[in-house]
């Protein structure tokens, strides 16, 4: 059994406003700096084999610090990314409605059947990150691994893995907070949701 703590990265910019950052690539603030100092703090006891991140820098940028606590190197892939919004990368939600409101529409209904305009669709999207987090888990047997990514997509996946349909995930998993634990247990194929949006102990 492998068990993988997944998490969002600090906070960022546009995150601070409320804007879809997706896959562009988007500053930490001060706060999500201070983040992943706790963060690190926290893996420094937590018995990790392993940290992993996201190619983006929100993502590296929180993972490092912890990388460094536990002493290993930071392992960078970018399968971890998160979900691309397309047109909808860097505006809030009241912008969407005003640019493209029939699509904003159908996306709050439909998430999965109606993404976003220009998007990456999300079913290939939880595809590719939950592939990454077997190899992850398989390359680690019995191991307790960090996986620094991004709220879209670990939800996404958390769908995927408990079988639960995709296009529930705004509704099952409405927030995920910055910093915060989400622990999954991977054994052969099944999953144990340990904890989901955990604060730090």
């Amino acid at each position: 059994m492998t068990r993988l703590v997944l998490v969002r990265h600090g906070e960022s910019v546009w995150h601070a406003e409320n804007r879809y950052a997706g896959i562009s690539d988007i500053a930490l603030t001060p706060l999500g700096v201070r983040q992943a100092a706790r963060l690190a703090a926290w893996a420094g006891g937590a018995q990790l084999s392993a940290v992993w991140a996201s190619t983006l820098s929100r993502s590296r940028l929180t993972a490092e610090p912890c990388a460094e606590a536990v002493g290993v190197p930071l392992r960078v892939d970018e399968r971890l990314r998160e979900l691309a919004f397309g047109e909808a990368e860097g505006l809030t939600a009241a912008e969407m409605s005003s640019r493209f409101p029939q699509a904003r529409e159908a996306f709050t209904t439909d998430p999965v059947a109606h993404h976003l305009p220009g998007g990456e669709d999300p079913v290939k999207a939880a595809q590719r990150f939950t592939e990454c987090l077997h190899d992850i888990a398989a390359e680690h047997p019995e191991g307790r691994v960090l996986v620094v990514a991004h709220t879209t997509i670990i939800r996404l996946a958390l769908c995927g893995l408990i079988g639960v349909p995709l296009r529930e995930y705004r509704r099952l998993f409405p927030f995920l907070s910055n910093g915060a634990l989400t622990e999954i247990a991977l054994r052969d194929g099944d999953i144990a949701l340990l904890q989901f949006n955990g604060a730090l102990s």
